[in-house]
């Protein structure tokens, strides 16, 4: 019988379930989060797709940190849609809650902004979502894939990356 509990199939790794970005040194935006009512289901648990609107949130607070605002991207004809992403629900969070939503811009290639994310305790015990989100610039006017970042924009972004090192 023990046997067959071994023979049980196992998740696959991946990139989000990874947690060695979690202890890294580079240092992570945090946006604190505290659960309400309307972020649950009846049972006073977190909704998975809340956790992803959360992220959201800390993206573009981290963004609005170091000088991007998001009508500044909308002004220069650029939208950045969510094309990939990877989530892992570790424990879930419970009415009345409070968290941190932990992000950084991992890398930029090309078009394509890779993020991390870690939502914590806020004493950063426990682990409850890591996810790995990528973003693409998006020609808002002509709806197609831009072929390289706007100059202001990868200047900035510059900053992120360098504030990692």
């Amino acid at each position: 019988m023990s046997e067959e509990k071994s023979q049980q199939p196992q998740l696959p790794p991946t990139g989000a379930i990874d947690n060695q970005y979690l202890h890294a040194s580079e240092s992570w935006f945090e946006y604190p989060v505290r659960v309400q009512p309307h972020h649950t289901d009846y049972a006073g648990v977190v909704w998975h797709g809340r956790y992803i609107a959360w992220m959201e949130e800390a993206r573009v607070e981290c963004l609005r940190s170091i000088g991007i605002e998001f009508s500044d991207l909308v002004s220069l004809g650029c939208d950045l849609p969510v094309v990939e992403m990877s989530i892992r629900y570790h424990q879930a969070l419970q009415l009345g809650m409070k968290a941190v939503v932990k992000t950084r811009m991992e890398e930029v290639t090309g078009v394509r902004i890779n993020w991390n994310y870690a939502i914590q305790s806020t004493d950063g015990q426990n682990l409850y979502v890591s996810a790995k989100v990528t973003l693409v610039a998006k020609d808002m006017e002509k709806g197609k894939i831009m072929r390289q970042l706007p100059p202001r924009m990868k200047e900035v972004l510059a900053r992120l990356t360098a504030s990692k090192k």
